[in-house]
């Protein structure tokens, strides 16, 4: 009796381990970002770029936070201390020179405190570095067009419809994949693929109206303007899908054109980018298979390691 329980949680601490191993895993191997109900705060950081930008969020956060409990704590001092009953005779005081001095210094040590990481961040973003490649997203009512405009990509290009909601079941059975993969309002019929950790260009314009491209995960928001071409950059550090959304109203469809980036491994990009020469709805068949291999492989490999440590445990 007693060796048969030891053998039952020996079971069920091996299988614990390998299925923490395994989410570990699969969210180094792909991470998803979007919008959340009742979500407050930014999404996840896929970029250097968002990195800052979380992190100056929160930097000004603290200070806005001790400015106003500070301005709180002189208005109830105020009151407490100078109100009618008191101080039933008014004071006659018609300045101070040192608090005139203090509220004129501190103010600006606190601008300058906050616009030196402020241009540092915005400097950062508009200076695009070396790029490895480029593409060129157009916003139409309503949707958005891609081209990949490097010479060794032949001009591939091709339109993103956001995939409504009657067909999320459709296209997930269609792809091989869950309907959960397939979110409503944000997938799209083909996603833009990039390369993790490469440089890539986005130049940014409009066919008809104002649009405007926004990555939230990547940091990334610049205007599509009819007739002017804008440019913008990230560096994806994570593998997965990002979802992001037209951020200028631009119509009665304006909520309903997603955009959604695909960041995959130098490989799978590869792959994917020499079918899509030819036949692009089966390059990304090819490639959502690849993932899913992918993953099916690292839930493997940590559950045999799951094993192998409870083993020599």
């Amino acid at each position: 009796m007693g060796q048969e329980g030891s053998v039952d949680v020996t079971k069920l601490v091996k299988r614990l381990i390998a299925g923490a191993a395994g989410i570990a895993g699969l969210a180094g191997q792909a991470a998803a970002s979007e919008p959340l109900p009742w979500q407050t705060g930014l999404q996840p950081a896929a970029t250097g770029v968002m990195a800052d930008i979380r992190w100056f969020n929160s930097f000004t956060l603290v200070i806005i936070t001790l400015i106003t409990l500070l301005v709180l704590g002189l208005l109830i001092a105020c009151i407490v201390r100078f109100n009618h009953r008191s101080n039933p005779k008014a004071s006659r005081t018609s300045h101070n020179t040192l608090v005139e001095v203090v509220w004129t210094v501190v103010p600006i040590l606190i601008l300058v405190v906050i616009a030196v990481p402020s241009f540092r961040l915005l400097f950062k973003q508009l200076e695009i570095p070396e790029y490895d490649m480029t593409v060129k997203a157009t916003g139409y009512q309503w949707y958005w067009g891609y081209e990949y405009t490097d010479e060794n990509m032949n001009g591939l290009s091709f339109d993103a419809y956001l995939v409504e909601d009657g067909d999320r079941q459709a296209f997930a059975e269609e792809h091989g994949v869950q309907v959960s993969a397939v979110p409503r309002l944000l997938a799209t019929d083909n996603e833009v693929v990039v390369p993790v950790n490469k440089t890539v260009r986005v130049q940014v314009t409009a066919a008809d109206v104002l649009h405007s491209f926004a990555m939230p995960a990547f940091g990334v928001k610049v205007d599509a303007v009819p007739g002017r071409l804008n440019e913008t950059w990230f560096r994806a550090e994570k593998t997965g899908i990002y979802y992001g959304q037209c951020s200028e109203l631009c119509g009665i469809r304006h909520a309903f054109m997603p955009i959604a980036i695909r960041v995959v491994t130098e490989e799978q990009f590869a792959a994917w980018a020499e079918a899509a020469q030819d036949d692009l709805e089966q390059a990304n068949k090819q490639l959502y298979a690849a993932i899913a291999d992918g993953k099916a492989a690292k839930a493997a490999e940590a559950e045999g390691a799951g094993g192998i440590t409870v083993a020599n445990r």
